[in-house]
């Protein structure tokens, strides 16, 4: 394995200590892109002369004995819908091929002025749009562990890039689960943290907002060192002012146990599939909390079937965004972009209003769920990553049946929690019969996301997945 196989928190500990060269470092992940993305097409735009250019800035600076940032050196992957200044930012889009933002997004600039160094964008359909990654900008994005499979979406190039061992940490984002689904799909650690906890300086309803710029990374230690990084109030971002940013390197640190603490647990919503092997999955996780201490209690699952209420926001939302550009230039555009707008166009303001009531509805819900209750545990998604030529608008087969909803039937159990804002956070929980990750999903209460972690990440030391890679980063 490379230097680059390394965590993250390991790899800037060795730029500290003068063992890793920031530019030794920065050639390996350049050397991992050039070797995998014929297979995974997880990068939009590549940056390399520049990420070069900075690693030996940065190297100077550590031989000088200057003051280093968090993340002096570390390469940094980021999804090709999040703002970086002198860098394309496609959204995905054939519209917006040649857009170059003039200004970072928020959580962008504080990862600079870490020290990280962006080398590269990583694929999202366009605009986000749905949980498969592929657009008509660069095609179709491949799952890490096997390429007959999808990668999940929407932030899937910064899954496989991280799963594959290119990107040591990336940036996603999540509006209905879209860093959580594809971190299941590549077995690595997704969080979509609470509301307000990164700022999102790009979001057009800053007060409705139920989407997040998130940490993609391949353990939990990586993911309380993005966090500390990113987290915090802005300007830009009502949630997030008057957030403080807790030590979660320190709090987030897998010590002690669980022993005291009360998980809630249900596997899928009523009437909702989910596969055998998820299941199976699912139970040896439980089996690991209940080890570690935690007394767990199943839940009904009643009235988490959300889909509708997350479609009548979210569709309206894309519609009031990209409609517009559908009238002008729908024959350059995703297919599936267009009937998803097309299915909010007779969605009424009074039904948007009703939704956001049910909203309100669903967050005190979970909120009673916690005053009892220090977690709850799903599956995050209902089976491992779907066919690479799945179409969003085509049945699912699941343990040979078919669904017809890719959303209701795939992963009723991301939505809820961008709706009500609690964090959320998807880890690798298992594998199926043939060698795909499947995903755990463990949600906290609002604005704890160090306790969360933190149980997060004596799940991932009692689970002991990590030494396991899949074949193309070997």
């Amino acid at each position: 394995m490379s230097a680059r196989h390394l965590p993250a928190t390991e790899l800037a500990a060795a730029i500290r200590e003068k063992r890793l060269s920031p530019v030794e470092l920065m050639a390996d992940v350049l050397k991992g892109v050039e070797a995998m993305q014929p297979e995974l097409n997880c990068f939009v735009t590549l940056a390399p002369e520049q990420a070069m250019a900075q690693a030996r800035e940065a190297e100077a600076a550590v031989m000088r004995g200057d003051d280093l940032a968090p993340l002096h050196g570390l390469p940094l992957s980021v999804k090709d819908i999040v703002n970086t200044a002198g860098m394309k930012t496609t959204f995905g889009s054939l519209l917006l091929a040649d857009n170059v933002p003039a200004e970072d997004a928020a959580c962008i600039a504080r990862l600079r002025a870490a020290g990280a160094i962006i080398f590269g964008k990583t694929t999202t359909p366009e605009f986000g749009a749905k949980c498969l990654t592929d657009a008509p900008l660069f095609g179709r994005s491949r799952n890490a562990w096997s390429a007959a499979h999808t990668c999940g979406g929407s932030s899937g190039g910064a899954a496989a890039a991280v799963a594959a061992g290119i990107s040591p940490i990336a940036v996603a984002t999540d509006g209905g689960g879209s860093t959580r689904i594809p971190a299941a799909c590549n077995g690595v650690v997704g969080l979509k943290q609470s509301l307000g906890a990164i700022a999102h300086s790009q979001v057009p309803d800053a007060f409705g907002n139920y989407t997040y710029v998130t940490p993609m990374t391949r353990n939990v230690a990586d993911t309380a060192l993005m966090m500390q990084v990113m987290g915090g109030e802005h300007e830009s971002d009502p949630w997030s002012i008057g957030r403080s940013v807790p030590d979660y390197i320190a709090e987030a640190a897998p010590t002690g146990d669980l022993k005291g603490k009360r998980v809630l647990f249900c596997a899928t919503p009523p009437g909702r599939p989910i596969a055998a092997d998820t299941l199976a999955a699912f139970e040896q996780a439980k089996a690991h909390l209940a080890a570690l201490g935690a007394e767990l209690e199943e839940f009904s699952g009643e009235g988490f079937d959300v889909e509708p209420i997350w479609r009548a926001i979210n569709h309206t939302t894309w519609l009031a965004r990209f409609g517009p550009m559908a009238e002008r230039d729908g024959n350059r555009m995703s297919p599936s972009l267009l009937q998803q707008l097309a299915l909010a166009q007779n969605v009424s303001g009074t039904d948007y209003q009703q939704a956001m009531f049910d909203r309100a509805a669903l967050f005190r819900r979970v909120q009673v769920m916690f005053r009892d209750a220090d977690l709850i545990i799903t599956p995050t998604i209902s089976r491992p990553a779907l066919p690479i030529d799945q179409d969003l608008f085509a049945p699912i087969e699941i343990d040979g049946k078919r669904y017809e909803e890719v959303r209701a039937n795939w992963f009723p159990w991301t939505m809820p929690f961008n709706m009500t804002g609690h964090p959320a956070v998807s880890l690798n929980c298992g594998f199926s019969a043939e060698g795909l990750p499947i995903g755990l999903q463990m949600i906290g209460r609002f604005h704890q996301d160090a306790a969360l972690l933190r149980a997060a990440a004596l799940f991932e030391a009692t689970a002991g997945l990590l030494e396991r890679w899949p074949e193309i980063a070997r």
